[in-house]
């Protein structure tokens, strides 16, 4: 699914909820390191709410999509990147791989008051550059993925009230662990995809 009059953002153009340890950036591309113990959860199952991950936003208005690519060397349980989109601390939706039963998973959480998940093992894309696009389209999120130029998975069709004002953009935690390091190599902005399936 090819996505037109898509454009790169700067780093610059986003703002950080819960900065990283550290930021760095290498030519074109931003060099992340996790602060301990980050995530982003509501209760289900768990019974904690953590928003404590680190997320760089811009806005993503209706009609628009955000396109993140990454880089990371996922070794601990629920390591995790990829894209964000927020409306606030109680309705969320991350997109990307997490490392879950010794490999790295594709998934997303989509959370209105609670959370849920979701995942399918990827073992495939370690050590790869993944892309995830969130597609505001209507009144839902279409997010896919894929690693390198692979064909797109559609990874989470879910709600999203279309007078929401919402913010998108790349998204890193680390729960178990401090210095997780994710390089970005893509943080991008375009019209959402025009259909639901290819």
């Amino acid at each position: 699914m090819p996505w037109q009059d898509g454009y790169a953002l700067d780093w610059s153009d986003g703002t950080w909820l819960n900065p990283p340890a550290h930021t760095a950036t290498d030519g074109a591309e931003l060099v992340v390191t996790t602060r301990d113990s980050t995530d982003f959860w509501r209760t289900t199952s768990y019974g904690f709410v953590r928003d404590d991950g680190h997320a760089l936003l811009t806005e993503l208005s209706a009609g628009s999509a955000v396109e993140v690519t990454f880089l990371a060397d996922f070794d601990t349980l629920y390591d995790q990147a990829g894209v964000l989109v927020r409306t606030d601390e109680e309705n969320w939706i991350k997109a990307g791989v997490e490392m879950t039963d010794g490999a790295p998973q594709v998934g997303a959480v989509a959370t209105r008051g609670v959370s849920d998940w979701s995942m399918a093992p990827v073992p495939e894309w370690a050590g790869r550059p993944v892309t995830v696009r969130a597609s505001r389209s209507g009144d839902a999120v279409t997010v896919r993925a894929r690693a390198d130029g692979e064909p797109w998975r559609m990874i989470r069709l879910t709600p999203l009230d279309p007078a929401a004002k919402a913010s998108a953009g790349p998204y890193c935690c680390s729960p178990q662990r401090a210095g997780l390091r994710v390089r970005f190599t893509r943080f991008a902005v375009g019209p959402a995809d025009r259909r639901l399936h290819g």
